[in-house]
């Protein structure tokens, strides 16, 4: 493969994760219910952090050429959402925030997200890619890579309630 295509496919890739953002906007917009954070976000940021290698699945599927390169472009819209959720969490939720908040969102949050992503990746391959067409049940063979990062970022959701006010006064 060319290096053209992995610079597409890098672009591709962190064009996914910053628009995965619209999508953690609109659900935070649609703050009616408690569970909001831990079921639905965690659920709506996996599923959209990586959009960007999804359409490279389904329009230019060769520059995928293994699932570690998948998952580290999944990783890489990970990180751009990861960073971008950081700038307006710091600037727009708590500006006058801690240094200590400043650690936890580059130090833990970014982490999980890229984490999250990276294990998401595995599952963005040819069965997806069959079970969106509707020719093998839905996410078979790959269920595991997208229930797993939504439980662990659900997970992360709930911890980060427990402590957060504390980091962010």
């Amino acid at each position: 493969m060319s290096f053209r295509w992995h610079v597409f496919a890098f672009l591709m890739a962190v064009g996914g994760g910053l628009f995965g953002i619209l999508g953690a906007i609109l659900q935070e917009l649609s703050q009616g219910s408690v569970l909001i954070p831990f079921v639905a976000a965690p659920m709506i940021e996996e599923v959209m952090k990586p959009s960007g290698v999804y359409l490279l699945l389904a329009r230019w599927p060769q520059v995928l050429t293994s699932r570690s390169y998948t998952a580290l472009l999944a990783a890489l819209g990970g990180l751009s959402f990861a960073a971008v959720e950081n700038i307006l969490y710091l600037q727009l939720y708590f500006p006058e925030h801690t240094q200590t908040l400043v650690v936890f969102r580059y130090g833990v949050c970014l982490p999980m997200h890229v984490a999250c992503s990276f294990i998401l990746g595995f599952g963005i391959n040819q069965k997806l890619l069959a079970s969106v067409r509707g020719e093998i049940p839905f996410l078979k063979g790959n269920k595991k890579f997208f229930f797993i990062p939504i439980i662990i970022h659900s997970l992360f959701n709930m911890m980060a309630a427990l402590v957060g006010s504390r980091l962010a006064a």
